[in-house]
């Protein structure tokens, strides 16, 4: 047999051509016209647009509205009651009552957020449905409305619950007054040891109540509120006798503040 003579050339048609395979890779966005676009740059530069309109409304809203300034820290004041920020009010709240509070503190700080955020990692492992509807996945879907209802109800109770007005005074900026007096006298034994000084500062300068430097208030006067009490300072709030409070209003006011 000559070469190049009677040879056959047999084809198996169960082989596909590599130009007549699909391709595994995602389509072009032009084979889908009017529903995709190219992402450089039509949908970047629409990401960007709102991007910028979050960014100068949240740049507005910093300039209007900025964050509120209390005074220096202090660790000796232990009559300061601090308030966390509002994402975390429902579990200040939560510390609030009998079974998370107390001897039972570790319940409310660590197991019962510890469960929490447990369940919400076992989510993913508790529901392996494919359906994507909410009335389907019963498991999923209550998990997540008991979470928002607890925050929204915790979060409503923090605030309706919280004196705002004192949390407004015992952090206020106010401008540092010195005053000398004499820590010996008997004005101030009485009012160092009365509960005067848990809201008024060791000094007089101040805390949940106003200062007592300059006044401008007569020895009476200051009796008077003592006794009969004054905006939200309430009535009958000093315990002591009637003799001591008339003693330790003469010595308030007395005080003035130093040069």
């Amino acid at each position: 047999m000559h070469r190049g003579k009677g040879l056959k050339f047999v084809g198996d048609s169960r082989v596909l051509h590599p130009s007549s395979r699909k391709k595994k890779g995602p389509k072009d966005y032009s084979e889908y016209p009017g529903k995709t676009e190219a992402f450089w740059p039509d949908f970047l530069l629409k990401e960007w647009l709102i991007g910028s309109v979050f960014l100068i409304g949240y740049l507005i809203l910093t300039v209007s509205h900025p964050s509120p300034l209390e005074r220096q820290a202090d660790p000796t004041d232990t009559a300061y009651i601090p308030l966390p920020d509002w994402y975390f009010l429902f579990l200040y709240q939560l510390l609030k009552y009998q079974f998370a509070s107390g001897p039972y503190n570790v319940i409310g700080a660590i197991v019962m957020p510890g469960i929490a955020f447990m369940a919400l990692l076992l989510v993913p492992f508790l529901d392996t449905s494919k359906e994507r509807r909410p009335f389907k996945r019963p498991l999923p879907t209550g998990f997540m409305l008991l979470a928002i209802a607890s925050i929204i109800f915790l979060t409503w109770e923090s605030v309706v619950n919280h004196d705002w007005e004192a949390a407004k005074a015992q952090g206020e900026i106010r401008e540092e007054v010195s005053v000398e007096f004499d820590e010996n006298s008997e004005g101030y034994q009485l009012y160092s040891t009365s509960s005067c000084i848990g809201c008024h500062g060791n000094a007089f300068e101040g805390g949940i109540g106003p200062t007592l430097v300059g006044t401008g208030r007569s020895a009476e006067e200051i009796y008077e509120i003592g006794k009969n009490g004054i905006a939200s300072m309430p009535a009958g709030t000093y315990q002591g006798t009637d003799e001591e409070l008339q003693v330790i209003a003469e010595f308030i006011s007395t005080l003035e503040a130093s040069e």
